[in-house]
């Protein structure tokens, strides 16, 4: 299955409430942080609501 790294690009500061808490559960808590996620409906939802915010890579298995 593949997955994405999601890395938090920019501040969520002046930003609304609802942002910041898709941010804070994708598992990111300060700039320039990345995490790998598996790419699943949901994770691609959260993504498109916070996308310019983000900066999104496909990664295969590591396996």
């Amino acid at each position: 299955m593949a997955q994405l790294k999601i890395t938090w690009m920019k501040s969520g500061i002046g930003r609304p409430q609802n942002q910041r808490r898709i941010i804070r559960s994708l598992g990111l808590r300060r700039l320039h942080q990345s995490v790998i996620h598996s790419d699943s409906p949901t994770i691609r939802g959260m993504v498109q609501k916070v996308i310019h915010l983000l900066k999104v890579e496909e990664v295969g298995d590591a396996q």
